[in-house]
């Protein structure tokens, strides 16, 4: 058995979609658009690996600012990039891109050399090595 994908309501479907082509080098079907039931979907995917990340948008979902991550459920998503400078390097550009940086880089007790940052919408993504 194996994660085949994981699914995020976004406000701004496009906006999140070029935030993870952007920062983690993520490619991107067709748009899915569903007008009955007027939801649209993208579905990203890394070079490596087989799980993927299925982005959708309906207007009748409510947004909760400040509670993504911080309730029972899902709290975050973990992205590997391979290496502490390519973490450092990073988050330093998403720093200097304007957003907002959870936890610095470090190596907790888990043992991962990590960090952490919020997506445009306020989802927690691991940056680790």
């Amino acid at each position: 058995m194996k994660i085949h994908h994981l699914a995020i309501w976004t406000e701004d479907i496009d906006n999140m979609r070029n935030f993870y082509q952007t920062y983690f080098g993520m490619s991107c079907g067709e748009k899915y658009v569903n007008p009955r039931k007027q939801y649209t979907s993208y579905f990203l995917s890394f070079n490596e690996g087989d799980c993927t990340i299925e982005l959708m948008n309906r207007p009748d979902i409510e947004s909760v600012p400040g509670k993504r991550g911080l309730k029972y459920g899902f709290a975050h998503i973990a992205i590997s990039v391979h290496s502490e400078e390519a973490v450092d390097m990073l988050t330093e550009g998403l720093r200097e891109d304007g957003y907002q940086i959870e936890g610095e880089p470090r190596t907790p007790g888990d043992g991962y050399y990590e960090s952490a940052v919020l997506d445009p919408e306020g989802n927690v993504v691991e940056i680790i090595a």
